[in-house]
């Protein structure tokens, strides 16, 4: 019994000392919405749960509007001895030999008309939870949340008292 509450006591003492979660800002899209079709299967969920960090496979070269997608030599790095059997990972090694990129489809796309950037909002201390949701907990990426949607950008810009004018978003012809 001595034991069980010394296990307590440290389990409530590292949450204590663990920061405040990160929380979705942005609301989860009211209709479902189904996953794109991937060259490979991937799960987030999986990934995540081994302590892979967003930023270790999506990074913000300039201009800095969209995140990438891995290069397959990140990927191989594990899956060079990890899986290697398994039908995707064999796929995923012949992109990898062939130097190809993964030809994966992008979930969530901005707008026509909208001038957005990643490197902005993360300079701004906007972390990925914050738009995207919960990622670490799906297996097939879908767009989940709203964070394309006008009324979430004016919401959000609203409670971080950042500007809503209108050319903050969109670029108007020179007069």
């Amino acid at each position: 019994m001595r034991t069980f509450a010394m296990l307590v006591a440290v389990a409530f003492g590292a949450a204590a000392q663990q920061p405040p979660a990160v929380r979705q800002q942005v609301p989860d899209n009211i209709a479902p919405h189904a996953a794109p079709a991937q060259p490979l299967p991937y799960s987030h969920k999986t990934h995540v749960a081994l302590g892979l960090e967003c930023r270790r496979c999506h990074t913000n070269p300039d201009p800095g509007n969209q995140m990438t997608f891995p290069a397959t030599t990140i990927c191989m790095t594990c899956h060079s001895t990890i899986a290697k059997d398994k039908p995707a990972i064999v796929k995923l090694a012949e992109f990898a030999r062939s130097s190809q990129p993964i030809p994966w489809q992008r979930v969530y796309q901005v707008t026509p008309g909208v001038t957005w950037t990643h490197r902005k909002h993360l300079a701004a201390g906007m972390q990925c939870v914050m738009c995207h949701g919960q990622v670490a907990q799906v297996d097939a990426m879908a767009e989940n949340t709203s964070v394309t949607s006008m009324a979430s950008c004016i919401s959000c810009h609203q409670s971080h008292k950042v500007s809503t004018a209108c050319q903050t978003c969109h670029a108007w012809p020179a007069s």
